[in-house]
């Protein structure tokens, strides 16, 4: 069947959340006067994405909290595990002032869903929670562009789990071979889309981290999206686009 709709990751395929992270977490630490402690900015942010990274596993696994895993995040990397709630919270909510300060849509988001906007509905599929992705969106004046966000911690389930897409595209009243999925991460976006049966892109935006899953898109920027939509080469092509 043809595709109708494109389902869209969030994090790092329509915001710069990589970006945003570094410049966020480096004024924090400026600020508290405690950036020399953890290297350069460089370095500060691996450790800070290797401890989240791990929490959030947990997290996804049933193992906790939403609020919980920011709580043993902050406690983690200042090597502070006596940290009160309240203290872990005012830590984390100056982090996040921080990086709202610096959030920025990529530049070729616009101009593709414009280009979209005619053939195809779209709605959002993200791991994380409706309490920080609706906001989001909002403030970076998108949300008005999707007909449904879904979010993994109101589901009870994440990607690359094949129930987490499945809802997606349940929310837009589609089957999964008539929805493409675009994301950011080669195993828990391209494999998981492609494994439920829709249309899977992984959009490697930094480019040579391989040639990703058999059988899904790996495109480097959102500009061939029109086009590859257009000519659906679902049994096709794919492996010859690179």
């Amino acid at each position: 069947m043809p595709i109708r709709a494109v389902l869209w990751d969030i994090d790092d395929t329509l915001f710069d959340y990589t970006g945003a992270d570094a410049a966020g977490l480096a004024r924090h630490l400026e600020v508290e006067g405690i950036a020399e402690r953890y290297g350069t900015p460089a370095e500060a942010l691996a450790l800070w994405r290797r401890i989240t990274d791990r929490h959030w596993a947990r997290f996804a696994a049933g193992e906790g909290t939403f609020q919980g895993q920011r709580r043993d995040r902050v406690r983690e990397f200042l090597g502070r595990p006596v940290m009160t709630d309240g203290q872990a919270d005012a830590w984390f909510d100056q982090y996040v002032a921080h990086y709202k300060a610096a959030w920025t849509v990529f530049p070729d988001v616009v101009p593709v869903l414009d280009a979209l906007a005619v053939d195809y509905r779209h709605g959002v599929l993200s791991n994380s929670s409706l309490v920080n992705q609706d906001p989001k969106l909002r403030d970076l004046g998108l949300r008005d562009r999707f007909e449904v966000l879904v979010c993994a911690v109101e589901l009870g389930v994440s990607k690359p789990e094949a129930a987490a897409f499945l809802a997606g595209c349940e929310a837009l009243g589609l089957a999964p071979d008539e929805v493409a999925y675009v994301g950011d991460q080669p195993e828990i976006d391209a494999r998981g889309a492609r494994d439920a049966g829709l249309m899977a892109f992984w959009l490697d935006r930094d480019g040579g981290r391989g040639p990703g899953p058999d059988g899904a898109h790996r495109i480097e920027g959102l500009d061939r999206l029109p086009e590859l939509l257009a000519a659906d080469t679902r049994f096709g092509a794919r492996s010859g686009i690179r």
